[in-house]
């Protein structure tokens, strides 16, 4: 992963029952290439990760509230998975809008495994080729996405995997887009 993004700043959006390994590689892979992560929740405090959907993981510092986060002030967006994670975002009216403006702005947005559902939520994913959990197959179609069984997937700036096996792929095609910057 030989991408550089110094100075760029990405959000990661997400909330108690993310996915451990789902948030902390593209965070490790996010600052070994220069970028500042920022952990946006609706939480305020820490969040609580888990390990699968079951075993509770570490707890991580929120660094700014959804109530205060900015999309303005972020380069890119990374929506890590977890079940319970992705559930829970795709409710919150806020996040939704965050997402949404992100898109918008043709800034680069990266989901992985169940992260998706936030970017049919906010209405984005019509016409984009994507991939994700295989449960989230029929959502995506009947979004209007084209849905395909692959490890990783970009579309115009949107990054998307399947699962954790696949967060190598993931991590390296989420930095190139992050240092491409706005797509059109």
């Amino acid at each position: 992963m030989a991408h550089d993004i110094t100075g760029k700043k990405i959000a990661f959006l997400l909330t108690n029952g993310v996915e451990q390994v789902e948030l902390t590689a593209p965070w490790k892979a996010v600052e070994q290439a220069g970028g500042q992560p920022v952990l946006v929740s609706p939480e305020s405090g820490t969040i609580t990760a888990m390990k699968g959907d079951w075993d509770h993981g570490d707890s991580f510092p929120v660094d700014v509230p959804l109530s205060g986060a900015n999309p303005d002030d972020y380069d890119a967006l990374v929506l890590p998975g977890g079940t319970v994670n992705a559930d829970k975002m795709r409710l919150e009216k806020e996040g939704i809008a965050f997402v949404k403006s992100f898109a918008e702005a043709g800034k680069p947005i990266s989901a992985i495994c169940h992260g998706p559902w936030i970017l049919i939520e906010a209405g984005v994913v019509k016409g984009r080729t994507m991939t994700s959990y295989a449960s989230l197959e029929t959502d995506l179609t009947n979004a209007g996405a084209q849905w395909v069984d692959q490890e990783v997937v970009t579309d115009h700036g949107l990054t998307t995997s399947r699962n954790p096996g696949d967060l190598e792929a993931f991590c390296s095609k989420m930095l190139e887009e992050i240092a491409e910057g706005q797509h059109s």
